[in-house]
């Protein structure tokens, strides 16, 4: 047989050659409970998570507006009052909101933002006063403006 074997080339040899049975497919499906329960947490972390989101952004839409009517308005200070009044009624109670007027509407814009920029700046002056005169344009009313947008608390302001 030694013999017989000798005498063959290379293609024949590979050709006598038995291939062994192909594994069985590994499954991927986790072997131990734990990483079923791990997996069912994660899912859920991440669809929380999502589900945060999605509640901050409907909940900050408002923001995003008065940014873009901010943008929109220039410097025209009657069109900034009008935002900020807008948006402050969008987030506290008309109560709170609706009757200020003057140095009231200024300290309340402090209050809700931790500052005292509009009470203490000509800029506040020049809102406090546009609703009801003509007023010429300060160019820091829409920096402040805008940072109080973006600042300013979800709470009622204690006074």
């Amino acid at each position: 047989m030694s013999n017989d074997l000798e005498t063959l080339n290379l293609v024949e040899l590979y050709n006598l050659l038995v291939l062994p049975d192909a594994p069985a497919p590994v499954s991927m499906w986790p072997q131990t409970a734990g990483w079923i329960w791990l997996g069912l947490a994660m899912f859920l972390l991440v669809g929380l998570g999502v589900w945060r989101l999605v509640v901050w952004h409907r909940a900050t839409a408002y923001r995003r507006e008065a940014l873009a009517a901010l943008r929109a308005a220039g410097d025209d200070p009657v069109a900034i009052s009008a935002i900020l009044r807008r948006t402050a009624l969008a987030v506290f109670s008309r109560d709170a909101v609706a009757g200020l007027q003057g140095a009231e509407w200024l300290e309340f814009l402090d209050v809700t933002s931790n500052s005292a920029n509009f009470t203490r700046s000509d800029a506040g002056r020049v809102l406090a006063k546009a609703p009801f005169s003509p007023q010429t344009p300060h160019k820091d009313l829409p920096a402040m403006a805008e940072a109080w947008i973006r600042t300013h608390h979800l709470a009622e302001p204690t006074s």
